[in-house]
């Protein structure tokens, strides 16, 4: 079974836009410390969750020591599908952690 954490992370409220221009200029600074091999491995990993959820949105944000794949507002689609990659995801290291928004999959830093 894949690792599963809970996270409290408090939303931006009024803020939101300013957090949101933030962030945008640290996914494109944080894109820089990947290889391009472990971008198409996002990449892939986004199409497969669009694929097994209904959701608002999927968007990789490019951290520091890690890759995000955020999956907002998520809805179960295709359960068979969905167990199969996350089995695939927890061989490779992939945590999946809970917000308030929908889930988030962070795949380490090879």
């Amino acid at each position: 079974m894949m690792k599963s954490l809970d996270s409290d992370t408090k939303s931006a409220g009024m803020f939101a836009w300013a957090a949101m221009r933030d962030a945008r200029m640290r996914n494109e600074a944080g894109k820089s410390h990947f290889t391009s091999r472990e971008i198409i491995r996002a990449e892939r990993m986004k199409l497969g969750l669009e694929m097994v959820y209904h959701c608002k949105a999927v968007y990789i944000n490019f951290r520091k020591d890690f890759i995000a794949v955020k999956v907002d507002e998520p809805q179960v689609s295709d359960r068979k599908n969905l167990a199969l990659l996350e089995k695939d995801y927890d061989n490779e290291g992939v945590i999946k952690l809970k917000t308030k928004q929908g889930f988030v999959y962070r795949i380490p830093k090879a």
